[in-house]
């Protein structure tokens, strides 16, 4: 019976490694669903090197299996093994291979981060200045419900307006601008976004609304202004496949349309303290009209030119610091009013 040519072997090998990675390349699902116009370029890069991976791992992983089981020692056999020197074209070969893929990944990634708009930040011309006046105060650390706790924003105030905490950059030097064929296009909607241990804050400048969640309408072109308060933050949405450091002084940028309606994480990758894992919140994409009946629902609970976020309850009487809860616990106000400092 005749041997089948190495050659031929080494053919069929090929074309079954080569299927098996297109497929697991394809079909890998390590990454969770799409939102995002975005999120398809960063897939099919990340699909290609998955490709190319499994292929790596099926030629050397099956190399070692086929010498481990060939060339086993036999029974019997304590003779030394063959002396085998160096194979220039061999090394040359799979020196050549390895340098070749990193070259075109690294060519290929480049055009992603281009097409995306990673090279292009800033480049919208069009960035806003309004900050909307909500006033944000403080419990100083010697009341009640403050304690020992280091307060949030500042010590040296009681308060401070959104000027101070909201960041509007002038011109972004980092992050994801427009893509290629829309810079210099406005984007149809601007959310400032200030990173701070531990939390996010939205403000939506040309709205006038601030809230604690992303509110996004679907097929919008949305630019986010990204800016630290304190220490290194990082802003990542892992269905928009988008993420980006938050730095206390720099300008960086986030611009993607989302494609999906629902509830996706907003996570900070970047170790900011001791409440780190705690420090997300979400982006909520809705269809127009929902996000316009948020948007009017908010404007309204916002109208006025100062909203109490926080009131600090030292410079409250105990009637006054009561009185919102006495509905919930069946207390007469007129009880209330009775009690004295």
């Amino acid at each position: 019976m005749k041997q089948i040519p190495a050659s031929l072997l080494t053919l069929v090998a090929g074309i079954a490694i080569a299927l098996i990675s297109l497929w697991v390349g394809q079909n890998n699902g390590l990454l969770p669903e799409q939102a995002s116009e975005q999120a398809p370029l960063v897939d099919n890069f990340f699909n290609v090197m998955v490709t190319i991976g499994t292929a790596l791992f099926l030629v050397v992983e099956g190399s070692i299996l086929i010498f481990v089981i060939k060339y086993r020692r036999r029974a019997g056999d304590d003779g030394d093994g063959l002396p085998v020197e160096g194979n220039l074209a061999l090394e040359a070969f799979w020196t050549a291979i390895p340098a070749i893929i990193v070259i075109g990944l690294g060519v290929y990634s480049v055009a992603v981060f281009q097409e995306m708009g990673g090279l292009s930040p800033g480049g919208h011309g069009a960035m806003a200045h309004h900050h909307s006046s909500v006033l944000v105060a403080q419990a100083p650390t010697s009341s009640p419900i403050a304690g020992d706790v280091t307060p949030l924003i500042d010590n040296s105030t009681t308060v401070a307006t959104a000027d101070d905490i909201l960041a509007s950059p002038e011109e972004a030097k980092f992050g994801v601008g427009a893509p290629t064929d829309e810079i210099g296009k406005p984007p149809d909607l601007i959310v400032n976004i200030t990173g701070m241990q531990y939390a996010w804050l939205f403000n939506y400048p040309a709205e006038g609304v601030t809230a604690g969640e992303l509110h996004v309408p679907i097929g919008k072109d949305v630019q986010l202004n990204l800016t630290g308060q304190d220490v290194i933050h990082s802003f990542w949405v892992p269905q928009f496949r988008l993420k980006q450091d938050v730095m206390p002084g720099e300008k960086s940028e986030l611009r993607f349309v989302a494609t999906k309606v629902g509830s996706y994480p907003v996570v900070c990758t970047e170790l900011c303290g001791s409440y780190h894992g705690a420090m997300r919140s979400q982006v909520i994409v809705h269809p127009q009209d929902e996000y316009d009946q948020w948007l009017a629902d908010n404007q309204i609970a916002q109208k006025s030119d100062h909203q109490a976020i926080a009131i600090n309850p030292q410079d409250m009487t105990p009637t006054e610091f009561l009185t919102p809860y006495s509905d919930e616990m069946g207390v007469n106000r007129d009880l209330l009013a009775q009690l004295h400092h």
